[in-house]
């Protein structure tokens, strides 16, 4: 990369587990899209699929495909996605994480979450760029979530790909059966999001819990809509945003995604 170019930044909707066998609409896109990435250094993701008390940095070298699920057929369970850490660039995320008011430390034998290896299984496939996760601290507001973006925000500079895994809606109470009717909670809550990504909208969405239509419904608890809140911390107004879209699997989890600084 040039001194002037820096790494996109993603939200992507990782659905279940079944995502890495059953690509839908995203996965094609996902893997269109990383083709046409610029040469990286590292992928950072932050998955609600990992939250700490404070915030941790994995450093590991090999890190572990982990598989933190049940009850999926065997055939999910032998997918492995075997790409290198990145424990220098563990340790500068740390260090801005820490200047910007997180305590931050990096633990050195984390594994990759499935919120980090799924959607990398259709983005790279080839896992052949390092990759490494940031935590999410328990108890972190929308405000804290842009801080924390925008605290990581420099690691783009540096060929760093922010890679921000989470899920349009995801209740998994209302949950059907593959090839259910979308359910018009979703769709609405997905549409009011769009409107407010499209629009650069962040103080919008740092209030969505009492704007936006069923956001209680589509979120009974928010750690996996705090991470487009996360990417977007990480964006500057310059950064062109472009929508994935992804459509709507098991009657009500969007896949919907976002892309940004895509050239």
């Amino acid at each position: 990369m040039t001194s002037a170019a820096k790494a996109p930044v993603l939200f992507i909707s990782h659905g279940a587990p079944t995502f890495a066998l059953e690509p839908g609409l995203l996965g094609p896109r996902l893997r269109t899209l990383g083709r046409q990435l610029p040469e990286l250094k590292a992928v950072l993701v932050v998955s609600p699929h990992w939250q700490t008390k404070d915030v941790m940095v994995m450093s590991t070298v090999l890190p572990e495909t982990v598989h933190d699920f049940g009850g999926f057929p065997s055939s999910l369970y032998a997918l492995q996605y075997r790409a290198a850490g990145q424990p220098e660039l563990a340790q500068e995320a740390a260090r801005l994480l820490n200047a910007a008011g997180f305590a931050a430390n990096c633990d050195d034998r984390r594994g990759l979450d499935h919120g980090a290896w799924v959607p990398l299984l259709h983005l790279l496939p080839e896992a052949k760029v390092p990759v490494f996760q940031v935590s999410m601290p328990l108890g972190l507001t929308t405000q804290q979530a842009v801080k924390l973006g925008q605290a990581l925000a420099p690691l783009r500079k540096q060929g760093v790909l922010i890679v921000a895994s989470g899920s349009m809606t995801h209740n998994l109470y209302d949950v059907r059966q593959s090839g259910a009717q979308p359910e018009s909670y979703a769709q609405e809550f997905a549409s009011w999001v769009r409107t407010a990504v499209l629009a650069k909208g962040v103080k919008q969405l740092l209030d969505y819990r009492a704007e936006a239509p069923y956001a209680e419904r589509a979120h009974p608890s928010e750690e996996h809509f705090l991470p487009l809140l996360i990417a977007m911390g990480a964006v500057t107004e310059a950064d062109e945003v472009t929508l994935l879209q992804g459509g709507i699997t098991n009657g009500v989890l969007s896949m919907e995604s976002y892309a940004w600084g895509i050239e």
